[in-house]
């Protein structure tokens, strides 16, 4: 065997390893953009299914609420302009406080996202 044929056979081998690693490095990616996309998925759906839910939920309870403190305080009006008043300043609250929420948001996601 000559010099020029092993490296040849040399040469083809690496060729040969190359090809084998595009390969599976494209198999990887596609798992992986799978793997993104139905975590994704996933993660909308269950935030529509959970928010609609919770909206329900807030809403007859507000409701209800704003009807028990009108009734206390004799004036049903009254009753929902307290309630009103309560959610303005709840969201006054996310407002102040919405860069730690968007930071928790982001960090938990990215844990998710690139593990």
């Amino acid at each position: 065997m000559t010099i020029f044929e092993s490296l040849n056979n040399t040469t083809d081998e690496a060729v040969n390893n190359a090809e084998n690693y595009i390969k599976t490095s494209q198999s990887y990616l596609r798992l992986k953009v799978f793997q993104q996309i139905t975590l994704s998925l996933s993660l909308i759906v269950k935030l529509v299914i959970i928010g609609g839910l919770l909206t329900l939920a807030l809403i007859f309870t507000a409701v209800s609420s704003a009807l028990a403190i009108g009734e206390a305080l004799g004036s049903i009006s009254a009753g929902y302009l307290i309630v009103g008043a309560c959610f303005l300043i709840m969201a006054l609250i996310v407002y102040y406080f919405r860069k730690h929420i968007e930071r928790k948001i982001i960090s938990s996601i990215s844990e998710k996202y690139f593990d």
